[in-house]
């Protein structure tokens, strides 16, 4: 019988935002940016969906802070489905999702949920000293 670790999802959220916040200012414009889109980041998805969220990525193109916390989300949730077969992080992600049979993206969009829901919780962990947003 195989046991869910629940840290398996909560270490590579952590990891990736500690690693995006770095050594930057709680000033610093960009790091406004990730922990907003990080918190955001579930209220989007139960919203419109993982489709749309990938286009925003590409959308979010003059908004860096906020773009790279969706290409990590992206990166994690590749990470934790472990189909390595499928792409949904990258390019050409947008066209993997729409290909996707219905309860593969049924399934996926609910591992996302709880990859976006750790987002959301660590955000206000690593990004502490963090006000406002943009």
């Amino acid at each position: 019988m195989e046991v869910l670790d629940p840290r398996a999802i909560a270490t590579p959220v952590y990891q990736k935002l500690t690693t995006l916040r770095g050594n930057l200012s709680k000033d610093d414009k960009i790091v406004k940016q990730q922990k907003g889109q990080a918190v955001e980041l579930y209220t989007y998805l139960s919203t419109w969906g993982l489709l749309r969220l990938k286009a925003e990525e590409k959308a979010l193109k003059d908004q860096k802070g906020k773009q790279v916390v969706v290409e990590k989300f992206f990166e994690c949730l590749q990470d934790l489905w472990g189909r390595s077969d499928k792409t949904i992080a990258g390019e050409i992600g947008l066209k993997t999702l729409t290909e996707l049979e219905p309860e593969d993206y049924l399934g996926l969009t609910g591992l996302g949920l709880r990859v976006a829901q750790e987002f959301s919780f660590w955000a206000t962990a690593v990004y502490w000293d963090v006000r406002g947003g943009d």
